[in-house]
This record gives structure tokens, C-alpha cells and sequence, in this order.
């Protein structure tokens, strides 16, 4: 968080909770989804390796471009503390965190059956900065915003897939659906574009929830009074503490879903 001298720097996903009310490929009469379109089937833990990897490549990519947004936006209002720190990069070397980055996402995985990662935290001197209030809430925002961006972009490159390729949606949510890789070429790039959108999207809320050191306390901090930075440093030291029991309650999956549902539409409506 900037405010506290860092940005934020947490990635969170959910995995995709495909409705089973709606099945749009569904066989005339059985109620029965399409199997004849092509799966390659993995035993299940196989398939949950294979799974993990393409999940922790994409949070990986997505926390070290949230990062560089954070410097980035940092560097345009005049502190360079992140740039001399080599924190403008896509290389999820200088953004990798061995406990936050690498056991932890691992844990998650084994125990939740989603992904929870934490990249290091970007430094940020406010002191620096032309405006420090204003670069405050822009350096805060650029996390999430950055995110946001790249999720739209793969429901972009899904979308131009199922154009040139129809079929590809209803194959990939079929392969989603029984959690089995669709066969062909195709298939393991939608595959990674579903969780690429997917992954940014959870990363751009969960980073807005105002709880230090998220992104969304420094953003409320800048919008706010005296009165809210009050507050803000006033739990800042149980943070942690606060979003622990944030993410084993039902109020982050109650959070997360509406938005999860909205990429699968965006995804999915209107596919062949």
C-alpha cells in the first residue's frame, strides 16, 4: 500500500464455479452435456499438477505486471524508488516473494483447491511525489486497474478464437465442466485464457477491499478525511490478521463469485 511506503501486493483466485442450471450444449431431451466433442482425460492428480501450473504461471504473470503498474504509476509522479529497485519488469524474478509467491500458493491449492499468492510488496516514497495525496490514489489504483485490463483483454482473445474457431467456447466449457483438457490445438490456449481473465478479475477486487495493506485502503485513504487515515493506521497492524479470516469466511467467495459469473458470461454468451 502506498501510504505505508508499499503497494499492494496480494493475488487471489477462486476457482470458476460453472452453473450447472444452465447448460447451453446440452443433448436434446437427456439433459446430458456434449462428451463427443474431444477430452483428453488425465488421471485426477495428473490433472490437478498439470492444472496448478498453468494456474501459477498465469498469478505469477498477473502479480508481476500489478507490480510494475504500481512502479510505474509511482515513477509518472516523480519517485523512483521502484524503478532504481528494478520493479518496472514483467520478470517475476524481482517481484517473487519464496513464501507469499511460491509455499504458499502451493498450500492454498492442496487445502482450498484455489490459488493465494503475495508478491513483495513495491516500495513507494510519497515524499517524492509532486502530490502526494493524488499519487496516492493513482499508484494504489494502478494494481488493480492493470488487472482489470488484462482480464479484459483475454475474454477479448477468447472471443477472437471462437470467431475464427467456433466451437472453441463450448469445447473449453465442457473441458471445464468435467475438469478434463479439451483435445487439439486450440484447447490449451483457451484453457489458459479462461484462467487468465479469471485470475485478474479476482485479482483486481480482492486488491480493492480497503483493508491495509491492499490496494483499496490506499485508495480510500486518499479519498477519504483525517478521520478514515485514522482508522486505516489503526488496523493496519492486524491486517494480516483481518484478511485470514476474510478468506476462510463465506464473505470472499459471497465477493468473488458475482464477478467470477460475470467473466463466464462475458466468456461464454452468444459461443457456438
Amino acid at each position: 500500500m502506498s501510504s505505508a511506503g508499499e503497494a499492494g501486493r496480494f493475488g487471489c483466485l477462486t476457482p470458476p464455479a460453472l452453473s450447472s442450471r444452465r447448460k447451453p450444449w446440452a443433448l436434446r431431451g437427456r439433459g446430458e452435456p456434449l462428451l463427443c466433442l474431444g477430452t483428453v482425460y488425465l488421471p485426477g492428480l495428473a490433472h490437478k499438477v498439470v492444472d496448478f501450473a498453468i494456474q501459477l504461471a498465469v498469478i505469477l504473470f498477473s502479480i508481476s505486471f500489478h507490480e510494475s503498474a504500481h512502479a510505474w504509476s509511482a515513477l509518472q509522479f516523480g519517485d523512483t524508488t521502484a524503478r532504481d529497485q528494478g520493479r518496472i519488469s514483467l520478470n517475476p524474478i524481482h517481484h517473487i516473494d519464496p513464501i507469499g509467491s511460491i509455499l504458499m500458493p502451493i498450500l492454498f491449492y492442496v487445502f482450498t483447491g484455489f490459488i493465494f499468492g503475495a508478491a513483495k510488496p513495491t516500495p513507494v516514497n510519497l515524499r517524492n511525489t509532486r502530490n502526494p495525496r493524488l499519487a496516492n490514489l493513482w499508484v494504489s489504483a494502478a494494481g488493480p486497474l492493470s488487472n482489470f485490463l488484462l482480464c479484459g483483454v483475454g475474454i477479448l482473445l477468447l472471443r477472437v478464437i471462437e470467431a475464427f474457431a467456433p466451437g472453441s467456447l463450448r469445447e473449453l466449457f465442457v473441458a471445464l465442466q468435467y475438469q478434463q483438457f479439451g483435445a487439439g490445438t486450440i484447447a490449451p490456449l483457451t484453457y489458459l485464457l479462461f484462467y487468465f481473465a479469471m485470475v485478474n478479475m479476482m485479482l483486481g477486487v480482492f486488491n480493492l477491499i480497503p483493508i491495509p495493506p491492499l490496494d483499496g485502503s490506499g485508495v480510500l485513504a486518499s479519498l477519504g478525511g483525517d478521520s478514515v487515515r485514522q482508522f486505516l493506521a489503526m488496523i493496519a497492524p492486524f491486517g494480516f490478521l483481518i484478511l485470514i479470516l476474510l478468506v476462510s469466511s463465506r464473505f470472499l467467495n459471497g465477493l468473488l463469485i458475482p464477478f467470477s459469473t460475470l467473466v463466464q458470461r462475458l466468456i461464454f454468451s452468444g459461443a457456438r
